[in-house]
Parts: C-alpha cells; sequence; structure tokens
C-alpha cells in the first residue's frame, strides 16, 4: 500500500476549569480517514508544544508513518539541537500517532506489535489527599471502589509559603492518618513533585517509614542524580523519580546507578511508546520495576495501557480521573474495572478525539503554584 504523510493538526484543549491544557495531534495520511492521535502535554508551556510539533510538519509530509523507528531518529536528529521536555514531547506526541496509525492499518491494538501480552490486566492507582477530612474519606471511597494503590502529595502548602519543620510534621501525619484508615494492604503511594530540600526529604522519609509507602516521588529535582543518591542512602523509604527524565540516554545512568527502585518514563515526554519500551528493557537489566507516569488525558492513559500490556517490569499504572469533560473531549475504548485496566482491544491506541467537543473548551491559560519560604525566596512546586 502507498500511504504517505499529508499533514498535522494540533489542538490545544483546556484540561480544568481553573487553568491547564492538553495539547494533541492529528497526524493525517492519504488514505481516506486513515489518521492517527497523539499527546505532548507539558504544564504551562501548551502552545509552545504546539508549535514545536507543527514544526515537524514539513519534514515529515511524503513519508511512510509505518517507519516508525526511522521517522524518530530522524526527528531527533536531524535538527542538531535535543532534549529536554519541548523538543522530545513534540516527537514523543507524533510518534504515538504513528503507531496509531499502524495499529488501525493492520487492525490489531498497539500492544499486539510490541510483543503482545506480558500480562492479563493492568493494575493502577489514583489521586487523592489524606491532609483534610474530606480528602481522606475521597480516598477510603475510592479503595472501596477497587482501587489497591492511591496516590497523594506530601503535604498541603498553607498560604503560599513552605515551612519545612511544620509541613514535613503535618504531612507526616496525614500519611499516617491514611494508613490506619485503608488498613496495610493498600499501597500509599507519595509524589513530592520536586518540592522538598533534599533535608526535607530525608526527614519526611523517616517520618513516614512507618506507614510503610510504596515509594516517594520526585524527593528531589532531576537535574543532579548525586542528590538523589545522598537521599537515597538515608531514607528508609524506596524512591521513584523519572517523569522529568527524557530518552534511554536521561534514563541511562540513573538505571545504571540504580538510585531508585521504580522509575517512572512518560510516554509523552520521554521520546513515546517504543522509546518507552526501551528504557523499560535497559531497566528490566537491573530488576528495576518501572511505573508509568501519566497524568494527562485519555490519550496518553491509552498508550500507557498499551506499553504496560507488553512489558514484564511495568507494575503499576497511574490513572487520572481528571476533569468533567475528560471522557468527551477524547472518547475511549479502555474499560477499567475494580481498579486494574483491561488489555485494549480496538485497533490503534483506541482513542478518538471529539473535535466539536473540543472547540468547547478552549485554550486556558494557566500558572502553577509559585510558593515561597518565609523569608520570601522562592521554593519548588
Amino acid at each position: 500500500m502507498d500511504i504517505q504523510i499529508t499533514g498535522l493538526k494540533t489542538f490545544i484543549v483546556a484540561s480544568n476549569p481553573n487553568g491547564g491544557n492538553w495539547v494533541f495531534v492529528k497526524v493525517y495520511t492519504n488514505q481516506d480517514g486513515l489518521t492517527g492521535l497523539g499527546e505532548g502535554t507539558v504544564t504551562s508551556k501548551a502552545e509552545t508544544i504546539a508549535t514545536a510539533i507543527g514544526e515537524h510538519e514539513r519534514f515529515l509530509i511524503g513519508r511512510d508513518p509505518r517507519n516508525i523507528e526511522w521517522l524518530w531518529q530522524a526527528m531527533y536528529r536531524y535538527p542538531r539541537w535535543r532534549g529536554g521536555p519541548v523538543l522530545n514531547s513534540a516527537i514523543s506526541a507524533i510518534e504515538m500517532a504513528l503507531w496509531d496509525i499502524k495499529g488501525k492499518m493492520l487492525g490489531v491494538p498497539v500492544w499486539q506489535l510490541l510483543g503482545g501480552a506480558a500480562r492479563d490486566r493492568v493494575r493502577l492507582y489514583t489521586h487523592g489527599s489524606p491532609h483534610s477530612d474530606a480528602g481522606l474519606d475521597k480516598l477510603v471511597k475510592l479503595v472501596k471502589s477497587g482501587y489497591t494503590a492511591v496516590k497523594m502529595g506530601p503535604f498541603e502548602v498553607t498560604d503560599g509559603v513552605v515551612d519545612p519543620r511544620r509541613d514535613v510534621r503535618r504531612g507526616a501525619a496525614g500519611i499516617k492518618r491514611l494508613r490506619e484508615a485503608v488498613g496495610d494492604d493498600v499501597d500509599i503511594l507519595i509524589d513530592a513533585h520536586g518540592l522538598f530540600t533534599p533535608v526535607m526529604a530525608v526527614d519526611f522519609a523517616r517520618q513516614v517509614a512507618d506507614a510503610h509507602p510504596m515509594w516517594i516521588e520526585e524527593p528531589c529535582q532531576p537535574e543532579d542524580l548525586a542528590t538523589l543518591a545522598w537521599i537515597a542512602e538515608r531514607s528508609p523509604v524506596p524512591l521513584a523519580t523519572g517523569e522529568r527524565l527524557f530518552t534511554k540516554w536521561g534514563f541511562n545512568d540513573l538505571i545504571q546507578q540504580r538510585a531508585v527502585a521504580y522509575i517512572q518514563p512518560d510516554v509523552s515526554h520521554a521520546g513515546g511508546i517504543l522509546e518507552t519500551k526501551k528504557i523499560a528493557a535497559m531497566a528490566e537489566v537491573k530488576f528495576l520495576e518501572v511505573a508509568l507516569h501519566g497524568a494527562s488525558s485519555e490519550v496518553l492513559t491509552a498508550a500507557n495501557f498499551h506499553v504496560d500490556a507488553g512489558t514484564p517490569n511495568c507494575t503499576i499504572q497511574e490513572h487520572p480521573l481528571g476533569s468533567p469533560w475528560r471522557y468527551e473531549v477524547v472518547r475511549t475504548s479502555c474499560v477499567v474495572e475494580g481498579g486494574y485496566a483491561l488489555l485494549p482491544q480496538a485497533p490503534g491506541l483506541g482513542v478518538e478525539l471529539d473535535e466539536a467537543e473540543c472547540a468547547r473548551h478552549p485554550y486556558n491559560p494557566d500558572v502553577r503554584s509559585q510558593f515561597t519560604f518565609a523569608d520570601g525566596s522562592v521554593a519548588d512546586a
């Protein structure tokens, strides 16, 4: 079959009434009705990502979308400037859409093209906060609905000011309260989002150790692996990181040094579906578990399920529930039952974009939290 890419189209869609956006791309072909859908959402950088995706169009037009590895290598290497969240997320979004096209052409779900199934279903976790009575009640309800693992932030910042001693103490108390509420058989995952200083990270880990968390995620910023290793040496709780690392090269030192127990590549940032499979294979050599990051739309969620389905060391998957129009913007064929995702059965990724619904939720500029310490200096958020 003579098949060629004929164009790209990006969509910026508000993801939340309070700010935030998803960024989608459709890849079009010369075969009537055959398109692929991908996602490259990066917080607070929606317009930048959309532009970066669009700049690949002049290179991709006329190319065979089935040659995914060659196109990835070309998009990554030919422009000379490589790396970072913007460029890698643009490539990831397009690569995701190419797999969608290939699966639709062959009439099979993408995971069947990645070596077939490594499991019967995918274990999920979702989000909440134990740092208020209402938040704790919500987490208990999520557990009763079937989730065997839940994730939360380490603490609630008061009035935008981080107080290390107070916040660590209060946050640890909330984690312990959650453990008492859900019992010993539910996994507790804590996402620090890089909010800690290294000293705070160690203090927090020691205070929550009795609650036996499954991991503390991003206990520090990703720029310095030695800092992460310093925390790991002192933490009684396993660590996880990876959502802000990109490509196999970005993960290599982390994996080789075994600085964490769980790595967390994001398919929409790390380089796409096949690149994430490669990263997971590198981790498998070191007997490291993989927990794919996935806090965006149902497009990324579906892509994650396909990688999870065929990757032996992908042991748990993030599952956001999100905004009220989440399932209207993206129609998904994926099925979730009792805290697990069934393996996708529809051809391609199994998701479709409702363009009319997208138009009802236009770009909504967002500004992330702007925390400070008590002296007014900038704190990570």
